[in-house]
């Protein structure tokens, strides 16, 4: 009798069973639906900027870029083909001359940036006196805007302004007056000095969080073993500094090959296009003299060679086996 019973319990209680189970079931999906809800919630505003500054700009560029767009004319803009491309690389030698002053200018800033960074933040990872303000002192050009900058240091460019006065004072008081920004072949030297000047304290706390990460028994170990400090840096700190390095080169040559506000500031291209960069040029022409399809394509060729640089430099530093 009661073996009966517990069979005629037993459909019941699976029944039961079942149901509590996908009770349960469905309040966690309930709860996953809405976290997913949540979520994309959350994410939609940086979706959203995203893509109305990134994406559609971009968009834009390239389909501009094969067209006559102008910026104010009554003309519909008309399909180009690759016109644009042909004529920044044959009849236009602006466009060559900005070319060879972008490379010029990170060919140089990039490794003297680089070397001068590093060799500060050695200096002040050593933990000498008065290293907490001249951290600081190294520091205060980067949280102070590019254009600010550019102005106080034309200022200092001018025929009398302090570089001119401190060279002729070094001169024992003969009259030095260089025209830094108004001569081809001192104007990018000086936009260099400044851009150097501005930046490398940025790069040098990145190179100093590395050194900090660095194990300091490897150090003691290096002292043991008898090494000096030329072969500390050599077989210690440069292979530990690896990741870091990579960040700081790449860092540094997009930031060198997008010059703009130096030039706008300072010199505006001249004289004789000697400091016209591709960035300065794709907006004079895209915006100054109103051809948006040239000034794009310029935009995307300057585009194009940035991810191409980018990508050999991280195949340079890649992980070997």
């Amino acid at each position: 009798m009661s073996a009966q019973s517990s069979l005629d319990r037993a459909p019941g209680q699976e029944r039961g069973t079942g149901t509590a189970t996908s009770g349960v079931t469905r309040e966690r999906r309930h709860r996953r639906d809405r976290q997913g809800l949540v979520g994309l919630a959350m994410v939609s505003p940086a979706v959203l900027l995203f893509t109305l500054f990134l994406l559609v700009p971009v968009g834009l560029t390239v389909v501009l870029s094969f067209t006559n767009a102008r910026l104010i004319s009554p003309n519909p803009p008309r399909f180009l083909g690759l016109e644009n491309f042909v004529r920044a690389f044959v009849d236009d030698p602006t466009f060559i001359r900005s070319l060879i002053n972008t490379f010029v200018f990170a060919a140089v800033v990039v490794p003297v940036q680089s070397a001068l960074g590093l060799a500060l933040a050695v200096l002040v990872n050593t933990g000498v006196r008065g290293v907490t303000a001249f951290r600081t002192m190294i520091f205060m050009p980067v949280v102070t805007s590019m254009v600010v900058v550019s102005i106080l240091w034309s200022f200092l460019y001018k025929d009398d302004g302090l570089i001119n006065s401190a060279l002729s004072m070094i001169t024992g008081g003969a009259d030095v007056t260089i025209a830094w920004l108004q001569e081809p072949g001192t104007a990018l030297p000086a936009i260099i000095l400044l851009s150097v000047w501005q930046a490398v304290g940025f790069h040098m706390i990145i190179w100093l969080s590395g050194l900090q990460t660095i194990d300091p028994a490897l150090y003691e170990a290096a002292d043991l073993d008898g090494a000096g400090g030329w072969k500390k840096f050599r077989y210690v700190t440069w292979p530990g500094l690896r990741a870091i390095r990579i960040f700081v080169l790449v860092t540094i040559t997009i930031a060198a090959l997008g010059l703009f506000v130096q030039v706008d500031v300072m010199t505006q291209g001249g004289p004789l296009d000697s400091t016209t960069s591709l960035v300065y040029h794709a907006v004079r022409r895209g915006y100054r003299e109103q051809d948006m399809g040239y000034g794009a394509a310029i935009s995307l060729i300057f585009f194009v060679l940035v991810l191409a640089i980018s990508l050999f430099q991280r195949y340079l530093t890649r992980e070997k086996d």
